[in-house]
């Protein structure tokens, strides 16, 4: 499904790392760990296109992600240390907004059902600045349950998430592999996960 080789990064003329690469089959997550300044987020960056690596390549079902028609950018989410999102929209127009904005087509129920998911049962109508950080990192995370795109990339995905999202977002997270949908992210914390997972660290 997603591919990467021989990725270098560079910082400030630095290697950041060198010489990586990675694959990730359909049904399959790669945790990314490393201390601070290793690399995570810029190779997640990379994954997603949102930055040049300074060699390798990074393939997408055979076919490299910057070429023209291939169809990438909608085939993933992929969710930073922000949120992304409007605080003077609600959780629900923000959803709406994003999923517009990719050219998906959805229904309303599927919005509500997936902030309803995430514990945001009362609150998806309130502006995003009035609710809490955990709450404004589970209206973004919900966005991944709003429309099925087969590959999650995730940066630090469970920060600000207290106990019971953290066990929400690990059982979302499963049951995407199941579907056959991938995920790569990067965490700190553990993520409890029963389908199958490999780790790749960096820095070391």
């Amino acid at each position: 499904m997603l591919e990467a080789m021989d990725l270098g990064c560079m910082r400030a003329e630095r290697p950041l790392f060198k010489g990586l690469t990675l694959h990730v089959a359909p049904g399959e997550c790669l945790f990314i760990h490393g201390r601070n300044g290793s690399g995570k987020t810029s190779l997640l960056r990379i994954l997603a296109g949102l930055a040049r690596p300074a060699r390798g390549t990074v393939l997408w079902q055979g076919r490299g992600i910057a070429q023209p028609g291939n169809g990438y950018r909608g085939q993933f989410f992929y969710l930073g240390h922000a949120e992304g999102l409007n605080g003077e929209l609600s959780a629900a127009e923000n959803l709406r907004a994003l999923r517009d904005a990719g050219g998906a087509a959805g229904r309303p129920a599927d919005i509500a059902s997936a902030l309803r998911e995430a514990g945001l049962a009362g609150k998806e109508h309130l502006p995003v600045r009035a609710l809490s950080a955990g709450q404004k990192r589970r209206a973004a995370l919900a966005r991944l349950l709003a429309e099925f795109r087969p590959l999650w990339i995730l940066d630090e995905p469970m920060t600000a998430l207290d106990a019971t999202a953290h066990s929400w977002l690990a059982l979302a997270m499963d049951r995407h592999l199941r579907d056959g949908g991938a995920v790569v992210a990067s965490s700190h914390q553990e993520i409890a996960l029963k389908r199958a997972h490999r780790q790749l660290r960096l820095g070391s």
